[in-house]
């Protein structure tokens, strides 16, 4: 049986929204919990199709440069009337043609103009978390979780990133930016990753 002991972990993503997530999601677990950026870590290359292969970059990557345990998180959203897009180039959809990163109004800007003339706006968020021990780690443990939506007409709200403002939960009828974050860790795809995640590591624990 793997026994995992975790003290101290670094999170390989320089996203602050994740990061306030993360960490949220994290506190009264006794781990301290450090971005990459505290190492002058940058970040990985995502060059591939799936998050579970982005994850796992990311992950290996920052453990490698910092010599701790690596928890990543690879997520996006996935609207059913686009075949699945905007899906792992969700933080990129609305890069130039140079790759320059845009903001997530842009983002939310082109999925909005994308979904104009479409009746179908059903919509998941997806998240697939990671967590080495060490940078070949070969058990890495492996987690997702999923949250249903709607894409909306219009933005509302102010709270979250990243989609939040134009994604609706249903079955509380508000946005993802209009859900605090102890609400929205409860029921997002972020947080049920999470919370699969230490249901995992308590198993390798026993």
């Amino acid at each position: 049986m793997q026994v995992i002991s975790l003290q101290k972990i670094v999170i390989a993503s320089s996203n602050q929204g994740k990061l306030i997530e993360i960490q949220s999601l994290l506190q009264n677990t006794g781990i301290e919990v450090l971005a990459q950026s505290a190492f002058n870590v940058s970040e990985a290359e995502e060059p591939h199709y799936t998050f579970i292969e982005n994850a796992l970059a990311k992950a290996r990557h920052a453990s490698h440069l910092t010599g701790l345990p690596a928890l990543s998180d690879d997520s996006g959203i996935c609207v059913d009337a686009l075949h699945g897009l905007p899906g792992v180039l969700s933080a990129r959809y609305a890069c130039d043609q140079n790759n320059h990163q845009k903001s997530d109004s842009a983002n939310n800007a082109k999925l909005l103009q994308a979904m104009l003339n479409e009746t179908n706006r059903r919509a998941h968020y997806y998240c697939v978390m990671v967590l080495v021990k060490y940078p070949q780690d070969p058990q890495p443990l492996i987690a997702e979780g999923v949250w249903q939506g709607e894409i909306l007409t219009e933005v509302r709200g102010n709270f979250g990133f990243g989609y939040d403002p134009i994604f609706l939960d249903v079955a509380s009828g508000k946005t993802g930016a209009e859900l605090d974050l102890e609400a929205k860790n409860r029921i997002s795809h972020r947080g049920k990753a999470l919370q699969q995640l230490f249901k995992k590591l308590k198993i390798y624990e026993t």
